[in-house]
């Protein structure tokens, strides 16, 4: 780490310091935690059997489009595909919201993906609840594209 000191005189010196942490429990806890999610991403029973609560009307869909243009294109791509610029940096690849694999999934189960994430998916929680089921309903509309 770099620190600037400024001298009473007005000049600019700087001194570097290294800082090291020691092992601790949390290091050694990471690689358990990312083998974990290497596996399937499996929302649990009650999670899957939510149902949205928004109408699959038109102003519903529009806000979860905007939502998505907003919030999700850097990864999941423009049209959903999972090829957005930052999904060359990342493994796993992000989700295509267009395939059957996701299309099948209840909309309970992508809005507790939506909302808790996992890896380099970050949790949406802080979105309005009713913004992420009109993702939901975005998504729903991308099958088959």
């Amino acid at each position: 780490m770099r620190v600037r000191f400024v001298n009473v005189d007005g000049t600019i010196r700087f001194r570097f310091r290294c800082h090291r942490r020691p092992l601790d429990d949390v290091a050694l806890a990471r690689p358990v935690e990312v083998a974990a999610q290497t596996g399937p991403w499996v929302a649990p029973d009650s999670e899957k059997a939510k149902k949205n609560p928004l109408p699959a009307d038109k102003k519903t869909i529009e806000q979860g489009e905007k939502v998505a243009k907003i919030n999700c294109v850097s990864c999941h791509g423009p049209l959903g595909k999972g090829n957005g610029p930052a999904a060359v940096a990342l493994n796993p690849k992000p989700a295509d919201w267009t395939s059957k694999r996701v299309q099948d999934e209840p909309d309970g189960e992508i809005f507790w993906k939506i909302t808790t994430g996992r890896g380099a998916m970050p949790s949406w929680r802080h979105l309005p609840e009713n913004d992420r089921w009109a993702l939901v309903r975005y998504i729903r509309t991308l099958a088959g594209k």
